[in-house]
């Protein structure tokens, strides 16, 4: 009797664990990080004191409900970096971060927001964008990149993206791709080129409780 209890709760803290996790990839997919802990217990059907024995921090339940699509960033990146032509490697990861970010905003405001206490997601974090920022020197190295991009212009790209509104999730990916590409054109280096304004440092904003 007492294997059985001991099985039933852990059964039910399992679930639980998983519809808090669905309940939030919902609402930061639809609205952002700003939603509080309390909003989110009560669409996934629990109690405040509930979600905060599983994720004591908003930054811990960010960190579990975009793990796939972190995974998914780094994939991104390796691919990019292993790609022997170093500007096609960029473009492919402009391409396809921008579809990634854009079937998800939540993970847009998670990826440029600051987590001082979430060490596994900053390292995560760190390292797609020191990646990128490989793949960018490379790409200005052999020529094809324009020489005053910086890093954070590839932050406020995907800002950019996460911002487009469409009428269905296709309509947004395909909103996305265009966007990508006229993105990539502005990152090219050409002769005729005007030069772009001083960089303005795109600020890491923290998560609302």
């Amino acid at each position: 009797m007492t294997e059985r209890l001991s099985h039933a709760l852990r059964s039910d803290a399992l679930d639980n664990r998983e519809r808090i996790l669905a309940a939030a990839r919902t609402v930061f997919a639809a609205e952002g990080l700003h939603v509080s802990m309390r909003e989110i217990a009560r669409r996934a059907g629990v109690g405040a004191a509930t979600l905060y024995r599983r994720f004591p921090t908003k930054e811990m339940l960010v960190t579990e409900a975009f793990a796939e699509q972190m995974h998914a960033c780094h994939v991104i990146v390796d691919d990019g970096l292993a790609d022997p032509d170093p500007w096609r490697g960029f473009c492919s990861v402009i391409e396809r971060m921008c579809e990634l970010h854009a079937r998800d905003r939540g993970f847009t405001a998670a990826f440029v927001s600051a987590f001082p206490h979430a060490i596994d997601f900053e390292s995560r974090r760190e390292y797609a964008l020191t990646s990128i920022a490989e793949l960018a020197r490379r790409a200005k190295a052999v020529g094809r990149l324009r020489a005053d991009v910086v890093l954070d212009d590839v932050l406020l790209v995907l800002m950019a993206n996460s911002g487009i509104r469409a009428s269905s999730p296709a309509a947004q990916v395909a909103a996305s791709r265009r966007f990508a590409a006229l993105a990539i054109q502005a990152f090219q280096a050409s002769p005729d080129a005007a030069p772009l304004p001083p960089p303005a440092r795109s600020a890491p904003a923290a998560p609302t409780p």
